[in-house]
């Protein structure tokens, strides 16, 4: 019996064996791959200490979605602070960008809110807050405090600026009419600049409040001020009299400016009083110089034109004119002082912006070429203030704008108590230069010549025969009224010339008729003047 043979046969198909292994080689492969597409970025983000944080468990979130979870955290390397890898969901990557804050979410109580409550039961967390700035970032720097408002928050960020440290704090809040419209977000010092850095924002639709016209001032607790009419009391809203906070508004007669842009920057007044006296935004400096004394003139004087206050003076500039004069070696010369003010176009009603400036400083470049000069008056014959008042002068002499390290100068001119002064002084100098002392020396000869005559007189009139001359005068002039007293009215003299004189008048009388007669009648000396009548007849009886 023959045995049989096996015969081995190749198989095309595989195996079922391998069914479970390619399948779970797939299944892995599509994991991995959907793991890929799907892993979002990982970043790293420091803080100062590891304060809520907690591996593994500690979330990020953004409008309380869950974003990511903290994968780790360490130390840095100085040591001074740690640092939270996080992985993120792929969503989030469009939301981490240049600006991207981060904070930890904890429980807080303030004066105006509540936050954080719901950490009480599920933990901290770490709250995302998307920027609008370049994209790509992976490392970024988290807030030591959660921010006031909100990243999407409709309204406007602006930054106040003040030289003097305040009462407001963050958190304080922001008035307008004594209504709440915002907040001060941050408080920082600039040490570079010198200056306070205040971010506040304000709410929508209050923002449109805000316009290049309007001044902010700290409001914080009660302003109480005296005047003439009384005592008057300030006071905000009843968390700005504890805590602090800042108002705004436009000051009374000034029109309304134009809109404003984020991040913005104003100044931050210390009080609405120091508004009023400062109620303008936009002027210009100018220098004047005084050869005359400026006791008396202090920085916050008046610059006044006719009366009306249009600026204020800043300060006497001697250490910079001591500076040139080093420079040029002319000290010891008696230079002018030179005094910078600060002029305000919009107190001549001319709008508050720089095209006013512009037009301003046009109209005295012209004024100054007509006449116009500054003067040193005094303010108070009492307390010897003085301000300095600008005006045209019809006999000024020619002059023209000039300029004082940069600064456009103004020329000056002394008026009032100066200017009699300066009279005086030209009419005692032009005395001094009188040849006084030849005048004197000739009168002085002058006198010495009277005395001599003076002494030859009285040596004639003590001499003997001047004084024979004038008694035989004296009897003289008695015998003379002697004679006289002969001819007066009553004498025997007097009357009989009376009577002299009467017949002699009536004899001029008959010689004057008679010349009369002759002249017309030559020959009534023969004939008679008169022809009687015809004699009549008698008649017979």
């Amino acid at each position: 019996m023959a045995a049989e043979q096996a015969v081995v046969k190749k198989s095309s198909s595989i195996s079922n064996v391998w069914f479970i292994p390619i399948l779970a080689l797939l299944l892995g492969a599509y994991m991995v791959l959907h793991s890929w597409m799907t892993e979002g970025p990982e970043i790293e983000i420091a803080f100062k200490t590891a304060e809520g944080l907690e591996q593994g468990k500690t979330k990020i979130k953004y409008r309380n979605v869950d974003m990511g979870v903290v994968d780790s955290v360490r130390l840095n390397e100085q040591f001074d602070g740690v640092i939270a890898t996080a992985k993120l969901d792929r969503q989030a990557e469009a939301l981490l960008r240049e600006d991207t804050r981060f904070w930890v979410v904890t429980a807080s109580v303030s004066v105006d809110r509540i936050t954080g409550l719901d950490t009480l039961l599920s933990g901290a967390y770490i709250q995302l807050a998307p920027g609008t700035g370049q994209d790509g970032w992976r490392h970024f720097e988290a807030l030591e405090q959660a921010p006031l408002t909100d990243t999407d928050a409709d309204g406007l960020r602006l930054h106040l600026t003040s030289r003097e440290a305040t009462s407001i704090t963050t958190g304080d809040a922001v008035l307008y009419h004594g209504f709440k419209v915002g907040r001060v977000e941050s408080v920082e010092f600039d040490a570079n600049a010198r200056v306070v850095d205040y971010v506040i924002f304000i709410d929508a639709p209050y923002h449109k409040l805000v316009n290049t016209s309007v001044r902010f001032w700290d409001a914080s607790g009660i302003s109480i001020s005296a005047g003439a009419d009384g005592f008057q009391v300030e006071i905000g809203s009843l968390d700005t009299v504890f805590l602090g906070g800042v108002a705004f508004g436009t000051p009374p007669g000034i029109a309304p400016g134009d809109p404003v842009d984020h991040n913005a920057e104003f100044r931050l007044y210390e009080s609405f009083e120091e508004i009023q006296k400062n109620p303008y935004k936009f002027g210009t400096y100018y220098v004047v110089s005084f050869t005359q004394s400026v006791k008396g003139l202090q920085p916050g004087a008046p610059v006044e034109y006719r009366g009306i206050p249009i600026g204020r003076v800043e300060r006497l500039m001697l250490r910079d004119t001591l500076r040139l004069q080093q420079a040029d070696n002319s000290e010891g010369t008696g230079a002018a002082i030179p005094v910078l003010i600060y002029l305000e176009p919009a107190r001549l009603e001319m709008p508050d912006r720089q095209s006013s400036v512009d037009s301003f400083a046009r109209g005295i470049e012209t004024g100054v070429s007509n006449g116009m000069r500054a003067s040193l008056e005094s303010g108070s014959i009492i307390t010897g203030a003085k301000f300095v008042n600008i005006d045209y002068y019809a006999d000024a002499e020619p002059a023209q704008i000039d300029t004082f390290l940069d600064y456009p100068t103004i020329p000056t001119i002394e008026t009032g108590l100066g200017q009699i002064q300066y009279k005086v002084e030209t009419i005692l100098d032009k005395v001094n230069n009188l040849p006084l002392e030849d005048t004197v020396t000739a009168a002085n000869s002058a006198l010495a010549s009277l005395d001599d005559t003076l002494a030859s007189l009285d040596h004639i009139l003590e001499n003997e025969s001047t004084r024979d001359l004038t008694r035989q005068l004296q009897e003289t002039l008695s015998e003379l009224q002697t004679a006289l007293g002969g001819l007066s009215p009553g004498s025997g003299i007097y009357q009989s010339l009376d009577a002299s004189l009467l017949q002699l008048n009536r004899t001029l009388d008959n010689i004057e008729s008679l010349t009369g007669t002759l002249a017309k009648k030559p020959n009534a000396v023969v004939f008679p003047t008169t022809i009687p009548a015809d004699p009549e007849p008698e008649a017979r009886p």
